[in-house]
């Protein structure tokens, strides 16, 4: 435990130093300097989710994973260099896909409005158009992000992780100046996409020296985990789909939960402390109180600023 605790207190001096929430962001940033950003960066989610149904899951979660590590500075999409590797390359990030996306819509925007428009605010609103074609709400989001000079896959390891006890998910959000409620709200994006067993083997098999089986997951959704995930298995795209309605955003992400059914620890633990277990109850029996819940953290999380430039590219520095 020691160790976990330098690294967690190593990790949240970086990302105090690392995100400058000063940043003001407004609403109307591009009003008269890229009047056209929003259409364009929506018609290039609404083209790609047209061929293919897993782009907005990636989407999202490619936002999130961005604004964990050093705020929303669009680090995520650089990619590695030299000896440096980025962070599109540490653990939690190699199934990270769909970053065509974000090049399509900035290629469009650097042909209307060269060097106006951050890969970050792209991404932000990218996430928003993601979640708006699956049947989710949608908002406005402030804009102005600027994006980020590094990128270190090492700094990935302070990601939230699918094992993540409801303290440790709960410190991590804290440190980035998350609450509770946000994490209830956030962890609801799990509503859509897909995982690979790796994330969830630990519950199914060898949980610990008294059970093989987590005892906190339903034994029949166990059994047919284990059918999917065949011990030693080395198909690499083995795996389950988040919720039963995977490319839809709905609440059914919270019901399953209450019925032992969430895929990771992490899912199941929001049900270990009354605070998160009433969270559950509430989003579970009213998707209108989820959808409200969730834009009013997406909004807080998306306002994690930390960027210096514009990049013209978004793969690579200026």
């Amino acid at each position: 435990m020691a160790w976990a605790s330098i690294v967690a207190v190593l990790s949240s001096v970086l990302i105090f130093s690392a995100f400058s929430p000063g940043c003001s962001l407004s609403l109307n940033y591009y009003d008269k300097t890229c009047p056209h950003a929003e259409s364009i960066i929506a018609n290039a989610v609404k083209n790609a989710v047209s061929r293919d149904k897993t782009v907005p899951a990636a989407l999202l979660r490619m936002h999130f994973h961005d604004c964990f590590i050093r705020g929303c500075d669009a680090s995520l999409l650089l990619n590695s260099k030299g000896s440096n590797k980025a962070e599109k390359d540490g653990p939690p990030n190699r199934s990270v896909h769909a970053f065509y996306v974000i090049d399509n819509a900035k290629k469009e925007l650097e042909a209307w409005c060269p060097g106006v428009v951050s890969c970050a605010d792209i991404l932000a609103l990218a996430a928003r158009d993601a979640v708006a074609l699956s049947g989710g709400p949608s908002w406005d989001v402030p804009k102005g992000r600027k994006d980020g000079r590094t990128s270190k896959a090492s700094e990935t390891t302070t990601m939230p992780a699918p094992a993540f006890s409801i303290s440790q998910l709960q410190q991590s959000f804290s440190q980035r100046g998350l609450s509770m409620d946000d994490l209830v709200a956030l962890s609801g994006g799990h509503t859509l996409g897909f995982s690979h067993c790796s994330s969830f083997q630990n519950r199914i098999r060898s949980f610990n020296a008294t059970h093989d089986i987590d005892p906190s997951i339903n034994p029949s959704f166990a059994a047919s985990l284990r059918g999917v995930c065949p011990k030693n298995s080395k198909a690499k795209n083995a795996g389950a789909t988040m919720d039963p309605s995977s490319t839809t955003f709905d609440n059914t992400y919270y019901r399953l939960i209450l019925q032992g059914k969430g895929l990771f620890s992490s899912d199941q633990a929001l049900l270990n402390t009354p605070k998160t277990k009433d969270l559950v109850h509430k989003f579970a029996s009213s998707q209108e109180a989820f959808n409200k819940a969730f834009v009013n953290s997406m909004i807080k999380m998306s306002s994690i600023t930390g960027g210096q430039e514009i990049r013209k590219d978004c793969r690579v520095v200026n």
